[in-house]
């Protein structure tokens, strides 16, 4: 699956195979849902320091990505976090 992969208008059958490839690959990457959760708290915990988020729209998953070292695919962790705006950080003296 790649980044242009995202883009195309899928129909339900696309959409049940896409579901199952992440359910796959974060099998094989042996990452539960509860411990999805917990590294999506953490990322909102660490970018909330510096930008407003929107936690609610806030996508976290596994997907498979090509290694550098061309050995085939790897899992890689996707993140989309929508941006509200950016924490101003006041200026040391």
């Amino acid at each position: 699956m790649g980044l242009m992969d995202l883009f195309k208008k899928k129909n339900s059958g696309n959409v049940a195979k896409d579901r199952l490839k992440l359910l796959l690959v974060s099998d094989r990457a042996n990452c539960s849902p509860e411990m999805m959760e917990m590294i999506k708290n953490d990322i909102i915990q660490v970018i909330s320091k510096y930008m407003d988020i929107d936690a609610d729209a806030l996508d976290v998953k596994i997907t498979e990505t090509e290694s550098d070292a061309n050995n085939g695919t790897v899992p890689a962790l996707f993140a989309n976090i929508p941006i509200k705006d950016m924490k101003h950080q006041p200026k040391d003296n």
